[in-house]
């Protein structure tokens, strides 16, 4: 299929029928094309590799996990081709002491959504590096080259 060919129209008529297609497939749940296609490339990633845990996708409606292991681990995935990762909306502003998933999962893609790389954090790893991102007022995680150099890589 050569892109060009299409017209203005035709191009942008295809965004709806590949979110449809992607969605009968299995490949997305929602809209949120990038965080969906980070979260199919992360249970892909560990499904393929028999050292790594085995997920489950949640139901999207499911606060601050996104999968959960067949250990019964609980998993944040973000997806992000800039250099920091989305906010985490759920979590409270002031520390009560809770863990709220044992292990977050960075998806990184280019500038042109590739995929570049996955990364695992503990819980204790998001803590240490994670920064409120004003004006929203929620925490976000900086994707730094000292977060990466701590991280798990995974792919």
């Amino acid at each position: 299929m050569n892109l060009k060919e299409f017209s203005e129209i035709e191009l942008i008529e295809l965004y709806p029928q590949i979110l449809k297609e992607l969605k009968v497939r299995g490949i997305i749940r929602t809209n949120n094309l990038i965080g969906e296609l980070g979260e199919y490339f992360a249970f892909n990633a560990y499904k393929q590799d028999p050292k790594l845990p085995k997920l489950q996708l949640n139901l999207k409606s499911t606060k601050n996990i996104d999968a959960t292991s067949d250990r019964g681990e609980r998993y944040a995935i973000k997806t992000s081709s800039g250099t920091a990762t989305g906010v985490f909306a759920s979590l409270p502003l002031l520390d009560d002491g809770k863990v709220y998933f044992e292990y977050l999962i960075l998806v990184i893609f280019d500038k042109d959504y590739t995929l570049k790389e996955i990364f695992e954090l503990t819980w204790e790893q998001f803590l240490q590096y994670r920064k409120m991102k004003p004006p929203e007022n929620k925490w976000n995680l900086p994707i730094t080259l000292e977060v990466k150099k701590i991280a798990k890589r995974i792919k």
